[in-house]
Formats: C-alpha cells, sequence, structure tokens
C-alpha cells in the first residue's frame, strides 16, 4: 500500500499542485490584462471625447479645470492622466495619489515631451491604442493609451491620451484577490529568471514565478504565486487512514459479499430445497414455492412447482382410479359370491315351484266340493273319497319336501349375509389420506355434479374454507359425499318450487382431545325436513322426495361411507320451507399416517 502511494498517488497529487499553481499564473496574468483592458476603455473614452479633441487645438483652461482634477481621476481609478500630442510634446499631464490624494512625483508626468525611443511615438501618428508595463520611479506602472478622435470615431488624429495606474501592494492584493491566489510582486532585478516562468516545490508551499517584460521588451517586474501544498499533505493522511482502515475495507467487502452471495443464492436455494425436503417428507403437493424472481433459481422454482403441480395430478388420477376400481372388485366380489350362494337357492325355487305346480290341489278341492254337495251315486262317491285321500298324500308329501327346501334355503341364505358382511367388513380398510386444500376439493365435488343441479344452485364458501387451508382426508370420499350434499341441496331447492338457491358452505376444525377434527356444515334454503324425520334421513330406503327421482340411498351411502371414515353426519332444519342444514365431521389424519398411507398405496400400484 505504501509504496502504491510514494509511486503512483502522491505523484499525482504533487502534478495536481503543479497544475493548480498554473492555473493561479494564468488567473493572474487574465486579471492583470483585464485591469489593463479597464485602463484602455477609459482612455478610449476620454480620447474620443470632442472637448479633448478640441483641448489640444485650444488649450482651453476651463477644460482642464473641470476635468482633469484629483477627483476625476479618483473617480476612474488612475494615478497619471497624460494628453500628448502627436508630435510627442506632452500637453498636459496630472497626477494624484488615490489614497493620499497628494502628488505623486511620478516621473513620467515631469516630461515635456515622450523619448524618442518610446515605443508608442508610432501609435501617437497612426492612431493605434496601446496598453503595457512601464518601470517608473515610484513602481511598476501599468499604462493605456487611446487616440484622440473628434467624438464619432474620426479623426485627423490629435494626439493620444496616457493614462497610468501604479501596482502599488494594495493593487497587487486586489489582482491577487480577484484571482483567488497568493500573490507577491518582486522587483526585477531579484525576480529575473532564465525563463519566462519557472516552478519550485517546497515541502510546504508550490512557487510559480513569472516575469513580465515591459513596453520597451525589457523585464520590469516578477510575479510570484504561492499554492500551500495541501493535496500532499492531506494525500499522506489519507494514505495512513488508508492503509490503517485497508483490512477493515477488505473485510466490509468480504462481509458485503458473503452477504450478497447468501441473498441473491444461497438463501432462495435453501428455500428450494426446505421446500422440496418437505414435500419429499410430507407427502404435502399442495403448497408451492412462487418464488418471484427472475434467474436461474426462479426458473428453477417455477419448473419445480410444475412438476410438483403434475405430481400432484397424476397422483389424484391415481388415486381415483384406484379408489374406483378398489369399487369395481369390491363390486365383482360380492356379485361372485352372491352368485355362487344364490344359485343353489334358485335350484331349490324352481323344485319348490315345479313340485307345487304338480301337486293336485285344484283337484282335491273340485272332489271336496263335489262330496259337500252330496252325490246320490255311492260309487261316484266312493271314488272321490278315495282321490281325496290320494291327493292329501301327495300335498303332504309336497308340503314336506317343500318345507325341507326352504329350511335349506335359509340355510344358503345366511351365507349369502355372512359373504355380505365379509365383504363390508374388507371395503371398510383404511382409505388412502392425501392432503388437499379444501377450496380446491368442493371444486372438484362440483365438477361431477350434474349441470342441471350445479345450475339450480348458488355455492357460496364462507372465509372458514380457505381459513382451513389444507387438510389431510380421505380426498376420494369426501369428495363424493359433498357430491351427494349438493346434489341433494340441488333437488330440495326444486321441491321447494324455485329455479335458483343457494348453498353456504362453512368450515372449522376442531381439537377432541389429541385429535382434530374437520367440521363442514352445508346450508341450503330448500324445502326443508319434518322434524320427525331429521333421524330417519339415513336410514336405508327412506327418502322426503319423491319415489320417482330418489331411492333414498344417496344419504344413506354418505352417513356410511363417514362412518366408515371414524366420522359422524347429522342434520338439523327448522321444519318444512326453511330449508336444512347438513352437517359432516372426519377426523383429520397426521401427517406421518398419510405418508405410511402414500407408501402403501405405491407398493399396491
Amino acid at each position: 500500500m505504501l509504496l502504491v502511494v510514494e509511486l503512483v498517488i502522491m505523484p499525482g497529487f504533487a502534478e495536481l499542485e503543479r497544475t493548480d499553481a498554473r492555473t493561479a499564473m494564468r488567473r493572474i496574468d487574465y486579471t492583470l490584462q483585464s485591469s489593463l483592458g479597464s485602463l484602455a476603455v477609459s482612455a478610449i473614452d476620454w480620447g474620443n471625447w470632442a472637448d479633448t479633441y478640441q483641448f489640444v487645438v485650444d488649450h482651453n483652461p476651463e477644460f482642464m479645470a473641470a476635468n482633469l482634477t484629483d477627483v476625476g481621476l479618483r473617480n476612474i481609478g488612475v494615478n497619471t492622466l497624460l494628453i500628448v500630442a502627436t508630435s510627442g510634446k506632452v500637453i498636459e499631464a496630472h497626477e494624484v495619489d488615490l489614497q493620499s490624494q497628494q502628488p505623486l512625483g511620478l516621473d513620467l508626468t515631469r516630461l515635456k515631451t515622450l523619448p524618442a525611443s518610446f515605443p508608442w511615438r508610432a501609435n501617437l501618428s497612426g492612431g493605434q491604442p496601446a496598453s503595457g508595463l512601464v518601470r517608473t520611479n515610484l513602481g511598476v506602472l501599468m499604462l493605456a493609451g487611446a487616440p484622440i478622435l473628434d467624438g464619432q470615431e474620426h479623426g485627423p488624429v490629435r494626439g493620444m491620451v496616457l493614462m497610468g495606474q501604479l501596482l502599488s501592494s494594495a493593487a497587487v492584493r486586489r489582482i491577487g484577490a480577484q484571482a483567488q491566489a497568493t500573490l507577491a510582486l518582486l522587483p526585477p532585478a531579484r525576480g529575473q529568471l532564465a525563463r519566462p516562468e519557472e516552478l519550485v516545490e517546497t515541502p510546504d508551499v508550490t512557487r510559480i514565478y513569472r516575469t513580465f517584460n515591459d513596453i520597451y521588451g525589457q523585464p520590469v517586474m516578477t510575479l510570484r504565486v504561492d499554492i500551500p501544498r495541501d493535496v500532499t499533505r492531506r494525500g499522506y493522511a489519507a494514505a495512513r487512514y488508508s492503509a490503517a482502515f485497508l483490512a477493515g475495507g477488505a473485510l466490509s467487502i468480504v462481509i458485503l459479499l458473503l452477504w450478497a452471495l447468501n441473498r441473491m443464492v444461497l438463501a432462495p436455494l435453501a428455500v428450494v430445497t426446505r421446500h422440496a425436503v418437505a414435500v419429499g417428507q410430507e407427502r404435502d403437493l399442495t403448497t408451492r414455492l412462487d418464488l418471484a424472481r427472475k434467474d436461474e433459481i426462479g426458473i428453477l422454482a417455477r419448473e419445480f412447482d410444475r412438476m410438483v403441480t403434475r405430481v400432484a395430478d397424476s397422483r389424484t388420477q391415481l388415486i381415483d382410479q384406484s379408489y374406483q376400481a378398489g369399487l369395481a372388485e369390491l363390486a365383482k366380489g360380492v356379485l361372485h359370491n352372491l352368485g355362487n350362494a344364490m344359485t343353489p337357492i334358485g335350484v331349490r325355487i324352481a323344485g319348490v315351484s315345479d313340485r307345487l305346480r304338480r301337486a293336485p290341489a285344484e283337484d282335491a278341492g273340485e272332489a271336496l266340493g263335489e262330496l259337500r254337495r252330496g252325490s246320490a251315486d255311492s260309487e261316484r262317491r266312493a271314488d272321490l273319497e278315495e282321490f281325496v285321500r290320494l291327493a292329501c298324500g301327495e300335498l303332504a308329501q309336497a308340503v314336506t319336501a317343500s318345507r325341507e327346501d326352504l329350511a335349506v334355503m335359509q340355510r344358503q341364505t345366511r351365507v349369502v349375509q355372512s359373504a355380505l358382511s365379509e365383504q363390508l367388513r374388507t371395503a371398510r380398510n383404511e382409505h388412502v389420506i392425501e392432503p388437499v386444500r379444501l377450496s380446491e376439493l368442493i371444486t372438484q365435488s362440483l365438477e361431477v355434479v350434474p349441470d342441471g343441479c350445479r345450475a339450480r344452485l348458488t355455492i357460496e364458501c364462507h372465509e372458514s374454507v380457505r381459513e382451513a387451508g389444507v387438510v389431510r382426508v380421505a380426498r376420494t370420499v369426501l369428495r363424493l359425499v359433498l357430491q351427494n350434499l349438493i346434489i341433494n341441496a340441488a333437488d330440495a331447492v326444486r321441491d321447494a318450487g324455485r329455479d335458483k338457491g343457494r348453498l353456504a358452505i362453512t368450515a372449522e376444525i376442531v381439537a377432541e382431545g389429541a385429535q382434530r377434527r374437520l367440521r363442514l356444515h352445508c346450508r341450503d334454503d330448500g324445502i326443508g325436513i319434518p322434524p320427525e324425520s331429521l333421524t330417519r334421513v339415513f336410514d336405508k330406503g327412506f327418502s322426503t322426495k319423491s319415489l320417482e327421482t330418489n331411492q333414498g340411498i344417496g344419504l344413506h351411502w354418505c352417513a356410511n361411507a363417514v362412518n366408515a371414515l371414524g366420522g359422524r353426519i347429522w342434520a338439523d332444519s327448522e321444519g318444512c320451507g326453511h330449508g336444512a342444514t347438513l352437517h359432516v365431521e372426519v377426523p383429520l389424519t397426521a401427517a406421518a399416517a398419510a405418508a405410511a398411507a402414500d407408501t402403501s398405496l405405491a407398493g399396491a400400484a
């Protein structure tokens, strides 16, 4: 660091100070030239004045008394004013000390005629203005001259007006203040340099010297500008502070980089990783990352969400298909067992039917009737009695055989009932538990509701449905239960004689000891349920609707399905015309149990 400061930074600071010194000297030169320019303007103003033009001819004393006064010179800020004819003769000269208002004793004002070597003699006859520096007995004088014209800038030229201003200490300070630099005026004998401008550096100050020539081309003065080496001094101080804080700055940069890396890369990756692990461990396919980023991590998160969505859809389809396949397999087994049990029953029934058909019951009845009428023919009567005796024997045998067949059929019926009980026990095995968002479950249930029922109802999901969020339930069963309840509500609206009704669904999660349970309340504004029917609406075959459109199976199936899940279902109503509310309560399964169910499903698949 110190080597860089010495070889790179500090030379740059030194060059900056030298540039600043040269710039300050240029400002001094510009200010000096501006002062000469101001004198030239005043000289031109006096030279192009008709009174001055006339004064050169008639030497009017009134002009002198009115204009060539101490007050007049002080007003235009000059120490001396000379009116010179084209021959070089000084017609009039006046001088004043601007501070003491006393005569200066300037040697230039004592001249009667300009020296033959005076450089501006050609300007006198040619009518050309001029300005420059002149060495006098009192120091350096800034001198400017302008031709004397008729007031309309026309000739012939009658001479020149010369105005001078001494470079006193106050004037030097004023020039330095205008240039914003520390300025010193050196005598030409001490300040004469080998070159017009030189620069000298000390540990504390950068000094630049510049020599100015007079109108004769000889060195007349040297100006020195002092520039404090504050830049170098502060540069060394900054270098020391930089060296002291370099380690801190480097550490800050490292911390900033680590913070940026953590914010832009590590933290988003950790979010994606935690989400992936959570999905893998909890089997919850309902949550999404939803990272609003446009970089590669955002693309990865969106692709992961899309992948989880596809897996969730595939999983839902697989479970639905498995459920339907299970129902089909269950129905197939029931039908097979029923078929095996009903075959012998059918044979027995056919035998009983044939035996009863062949029994002489009608003939025996006719014979008994004829006997009761009292036939006179004894032989006919004896034949009828014998026929009745034989018919009663055959009937007794048929009854005895039929009784035996009925006993066999009774035993076979018990076999059918045992088979149905076994199938029912098998059907109550654990259902597949899935995490599902409750609002999405209601939407899925609506998808399988007939269009006519869906058009008849306005479904209103309470805010509690959204707040319930993701629940772990047997989705396929609960979806069918909700489907039946929605259809039942639509039928209730129809039976109330209206084309449009409302079904409001609310949800709550209650805790019973260590178990959490989901309660759904489905309230419709249909025809309602009579009080005496509230406890019977879930019985098999019972229905308050027309038997032409309902067989009393839907709510009975819902009750069985909910009971199989370990829940319960019940109904409330204020009576006919006041609508009804059906309540469904099912237990919520923990994540571990759901994961185990998923594992068993995957193994079965």
